[in-house]
């Protein structure tokens, strides 16, 4: 993703403009060639001296942003690691402290009898001890795979990591998708559940559906993990084939307040693959133990899209009673405040007439917690969800 000073925008009145670049210019086909080239060689090269290369190559000053961006990417396509049969820590205290005693003894500093001497200590050889003496520092790090890709991949790449770069910057944001098939809305929803956003749901019309999301900005606690979750949830809505995203911004050093508009007619590629079936861990863990642990209960993972009045309710799981056919829903909520449960549980007691239950993750708690007797279909786990808790809230509902 791109860092905040190589996002390149432009204001318009009231408007946050991103300067797109086009993936069919053949100059820039040409950089971006070069640049794969040069990555695919450097293997085995430390970070510093893949830098090092690419500035000499690219320029590093204010006008070779785009150069830059295309770096950037590139990078976070690397595999850096620590290179070093011995772990440096150690070589560094051992070389350290004999160095000061050398001093102290009033000895003359010699740096190749001081790692020779470590050297023959740690049974290893001067030349693996000095390369390993810094290699843990970011960096020496050394450079172990690159994940590749084709230029036309990498310039589509650049402008949607360029619109996720202006969205962590969002205080909010409304998305409206039209006319897609109910496995794409699933699709959808079940991402915006993946990435753990806090997100209003609503009927936008005849097959469409307005999509209201919390941006990093409006919460008081972790806005740097939710607004990568946010940025990280772009990407599939791409894969959406007409939709608005319109953002609210507050960009500068002032934080001044921008509007970002954002549509399929920007003509932006998603770079995921288009799958229907991502389940958090945690949610995967829970359904295994479930299966594996209740009798009276089945679990399923394609919980319908329920209707109600003020909108519409996607649940993680629908828990089915063997003898009875009662259907208990589910949902394990993502990142959340005191409010948005509340909100939630007072709208789903009201309008659901029927049975549910809301896991809340103390973890995942973004300010002020619930009363411990708050909820009757509240379930508060801290780590793992047992599924005998559950099962224990959905048999006093049948």
């Amino acid at each position: 993703m791109l860092t905040g000073k190589l996002v390149r925008v432009r204001a318009s009145k009231d408007r946050l403009i991103p300067q797109y670049i086009d993936p069919l210019d053949p100059k820039l086909a040409d950089i971006a060639g070069r640049m794969l080239d040069m990555y695919r060689t450097f293997a085995g090269r430390t970070r510093t001296e893949v830098e090092d290369e690419m500035r000499e190559a690219f320029g590093d000053n204010p006008t070779h942003l785009v150069e830059q961006g295309l770096t950037k990417l590139l990078e976070d396509r690397c595999e850096f690691e620590v290179d070093s049969e011995i772990d440096p820590a150690d070589v560094r205290d051992k070389a350290f402290l004999l160095a000061a005693r050398t001093r102290q003894a009033g000895e003359s500093f010699n740096r190749a009898a001081i790692l020779e001497r470590v050297a023959s200590e740690l049974s290893t050889t001067t030349e693996s001890l000095d390369r390993g003496l810094f290699a843990d520092l970011k960096s020496e790090q050394r450079l172990m795979s690159f994940e590749d890709c084709t230029v036309e991949q990498l310039l589509d790449r650049y402008n949607v990591a360029l619109a996720q770069a202006i969205l962590l910057r969002s205080s909010g944001l409304v998305v409206q998708v039209f006319g897609e098939s109910a496995n794409r809305y699933r699709q959808l929803i079940r991402k915006i559940k993946f990435h753990r956003l806090i997100c209003d749901i609503q009927p936008g019309g005849k097959d469409s559906y307005t999509l209201k999301l919390d941006g990093p900005l409006s919460l008081f606690s972790s806005t740097s993990k939710y607004g990568l979750q946010l940025a990280n949830f772009l990407p599939t809505l791409l894969q959406c084939k007409r939709f608005e995203l319109t953002a609210t911004v507050r960009w500068g050093a002032d934080r001044k307040e921008k509007s970002f508009v954002l549509s399929n007619a920007d003509g932006l590629k998603s770079h995921l693959v288009d799958t229907a079936d991502y389940v958090p861990k945690e949610l995967q863990m829970f359904a295994d133990s479930f299966r594996k642990s209740v009798r009276e209960w089945e679990l399923s993972t394609d919980a319908d899209i329920v209707s109600l009045p003020s909108g519409h309710w996607a649940p993680d799981f629908q828990l089915i009673h063997k003898s009875s056919g009662t259907v208990v829903r589910m949902e394990v909520l993502g990142f959340w405040r005191r409010t948005d449960a509340e909100k939630l549980y007072r709208r789903l007691a009201s309008e659901l007439k029927a049975p549910f239950v809301l896991a809340v993750s103390d973890s995942f708690n973004i300010d002020e917690a619930l009363e411990d007797n708050w909820g009757e279909h509240i379930y508060r786990f801290k780590k793992a969800i047992l599924p005998a808790e559950v099962v224990k809230l959905a048999n006093a509902q049948i």
